[in-house]
């Protein structure tokens, strides 16, 4: 393997059900995970088998209860996330990595040009340079450009979409996390998205993807982790994994 660039050891993350009595559930139970440069890993599983949560305790959105999260930056430096104080992994998630989901969040009486620009200046690019990669990756995912100066609320699902791929992986970070970035796209956006997201890999970047669909994961993916009950239960070729996947739908 390439050299890796997100590990993971050990990783629990326990839950507080406040409003049932304050009883615990367990998201995740001891997950181990690798994803080297320029690797895409896709995970795979049923509805609440952790997929989401693993995610979302790289990312931090969700603060793990036990175990490490291993970033390796851009400048040789390993990082546990898991321990990282809040305004340090605020920088971090600047430069170093991003996360897409299948909602855009966007603050209110933004464009999406601006939100996309913003994104790119934030992984050091000048203001300059930043709008130029902005508009590419716009025109990359087939935003009209009657569009790039509306505010972003009023956009189709399917836009916003677009625009938060966009931001995702415009100048992108070292490692992406992806939840299904590609679920309201129609199928020629969705061969655009999917495009880009090939691209990623093939310069290096590091991906954790969610996907439900069956073939973006054949397509995109070199490793398929199989989750279950918030452990690992297999990991291996898409080759070999997706159809278990596609067995266990029947």
């Amino acid at each position: 393997m390439s050299e890796i660039v997100l590990r993971v050891r050990n990783l629990t993350k326990r839950f507080v059900v406040h409003n049932v009595d304050g009883r615990t559930v367990d998201g995740l139970r001891g997950v181990d995970l690798d994803v080297g440069a320029g690797e895409h890993v896709a995970l795979a599983g049923t509805s609440g088998a952790g997929k989401s949560s693993l995610l979302k305790c790289v990312y931090r959105t969700y603060l793990p209860t036990t175990g490490t999260v291993e970033l390796q930056t851009s400048t040789g430096q390993r990082i546990d996330l898991a321990g990282l104080a809040d305004h340090e992994l605020v920088a971090l998630r600047g430069r170093e990595l991003g996360y897409v989901s299948q909602f855009l969040h966007a603050p209110p009486r933004r464009s999406p040009f601006d939100i996309v620009t913003r994104a790119a200046a934030s992984r050091g690019l000048p203001r300059f340079e930043a709008r130029e990669v902005a508009a590419d990756a716009l025109r990359r995912l087939h935003l009209d450009e009657a569009l790039w100066d509306v505010y972003a609320n009023v956009l189709s699902g399917g836009e916003r979409q677009r625009v938060n791929l966009a931001a995702g992986t415009v100048s992108p970070p070292r490692l992406l996390l992806l939840d299904e970035p590609v679920s309201a796209l129609d199928p020629a956006n969705r061969e655009a998205a999917l495009d880009v997201i090939g691209d990623l890999t093939r310069h290096g970047v590091a991906v954790l993807s969610v996907f439900h669909d069956l073939e973006a994961m054949s397509l995109l993916a070199d490793r398929v982790v199989l989750m279950s009950d918030g452990r690992v239960a297999e990991s291996g070729d898409p080759s070999t994994i997706l159809p278990v996947l596609t067995g266990a739908a029947r």
